[in-house]
């Protein structure tokens, strides 16, 4: 099979160029107008190309660096090169999607994590916090929940709001998944009253964390 070129895929995100997925997805910060099922199409017609890939992150285009997170193999990445790519990451689902779908899996998702929770950037330490509700869910061993919710308490009310939306799901998540945690976490929203007024579709679960924690608790529970 002939090497699919960079050219040739920048030419077909071109192709698939939509004024009004460009309109909805700069409403989110996105800056491409490519619609996201489409771009999943054809990722799973590329399959896996970790050369191809890299050279689509390096084009600095939002839709090719969507399309690259998608078909690489999140483990051939190194630790700098995952930094310097979060720090390179313009956009909101750039950021999303390079912590969640190659980061997460990647060997030096704890590292990164510790460094990025640290750092003084806040969307840097948004994908810290990100991977701490990663943990808070799958691994808690060795957490400090308790430290956790010191910090998000502390720091959660004033946080720019990337940092402070995943500070929230990190104290929705301790609330959900942990009982012995869970009312302290609850107190914690009400004080802090973060997304209380968020607006929220109906059917949707609001993100205001002392709603999130107990209907997912309510969920659970019920099943």
């Amino acid at each position: 099979m002939a090497e699919t070129t960079v050219a040739e895929v920048m030419a077909e995100l071109a192709a698939l160029e939509d004024p009004k997925a460009r309109a909805v997805n700069e409403r989110h910060g996105d800056d491409h107008g490519v619609n996201l099922g489409k771009l999943r199409a054809l990722a799973k017609r590329l399959k896996t190309q970790q050369d191809l890939a890299e050279r689509l992150w390096e084009s600095d285009d939002s839709a090719a660096r969507l399309l690259a997170l998608l078909i690489c193999r999140p483990k051939a990445f190194g630790r700098d090169d995952l930094d310097a790519m979060l720090r390179g990451a313009r956009t909101p689902k750039v950021h999303d999607w390079l912590v969640n779908y190659v980061v997460k899996k990647s060997p030096h998702a704890e590292e990164l994590r510790l460094a990025w929770t640290a750092d003084p950037d806040p969307v840097v330490a948004s994908a810290g916090w990100a991977l701490t509700t990663e943990r808070v869910a799958k691994k808690p061993d060795g957490l400090d929940l308790d430290g956790l919710l010191d910090v998000v308490e502390a720091e959660m009310k004033d946080a720019p709001d990337r940092l402070q939306w995943a500070m929230n799901h990190c104290l929705a998540q301790i609330g959900i998944e942990h009982p012995e945690q869970r009312a302290r976490a609850l107190g914690i929203g009400e004080r802090l009253e973060v997304l209380k007024d968020y607006p929220t579709p109906p059917g949707c679960t609001s993100p205001f964390a002392p709603v999130w924690i107990t209907e997912m608790v309510r969920r659970r529970e019920g099943a």
